[in-house]
């Protein structure tokens, strides 16, 4: 039941968090507390990192605490925003809608990495390139990992008791979870 997920969203921020993310001790954002961004939490929590997600919803904090973040920035809040500017390591983007790149490039240190993972469309994402010039910063982009990532993902999650939060539903609730999905109102990590 609980493997599925681990399958598409784990190891959707596990394969950049293998690639960017190998050093000890990383300041590690993550942009969206979602199904993927809880998974992004997690991992690189458990993977030693010190972990700061980010939500333009400061109601998402708790969830974000409980999941493992260390600290919360809310985007839209330039106070906010500044306990954490030009802090961070690598930033795992999971936001799936279009939306401007450069409040979080205002997060990254020197020779930080943003890399987005939530697929936002063929509208081109907007940045100051000046940030990235003068700081040396990096925006990349992951999909998903191949069978070995997969494996020791699977590994890891097993060893670390890792897994994604699902609601098991019968096929009476269908309707209505595909309208609060639609409608955007799933407020919490669920994955169904």
């Amino acid at each position: 039941e609980k493997t599925a997920p681990i399958l598409c969203a784990g190891v959707s921020v596990w394969a950049p968090l293998q690639h960017w993310g190998r050093q000890e001790k990383m300041r590690v954002g993550v942009v969206g507390v979602g199904g993927l961004g809880t998974m992004g939490i997690k991992l690189a929590a458990a993977l030693g990192h010190q972990v700061v997600a980010i939500s333009s919803n400061p109601g998402k904090e708790e969830l974000a605490r409980e999941k493992g973040a260390h600290s919360f920035v809310v985007s839209g809040d330039p106070d906010s925003v500044m306990q954490e500017e030009k802090q961070l390591d690598l930033i795992l983007d999971t936001v799936s809608t279009h939306h401007s790149l450069s409040p979080y490039l205002q997060l990254l240190a020197t020779n930080g990495v943003l890399v987005q993972i939530g697929c936002t469309g063929p509208r081109p994402m907007q940045y100051d390139q000046a940030t990235l010039m003068f700081r040396r910063l990096s925006i990349a982009s992951s999909h998903i990992g191949g069978i070995p990532g997969t494996a020791k993902l699977l590994a890891f999650c097993q060893e670390h008791d890792i897994y994604p939060d699902i609601e098991l539903i019968t096929a009476d609730r269908l309707e209505e979870v595909y309208g609060a999905l639609q409608s955007g109102n799933n407020s919490q990590a669920t994955r169904y």
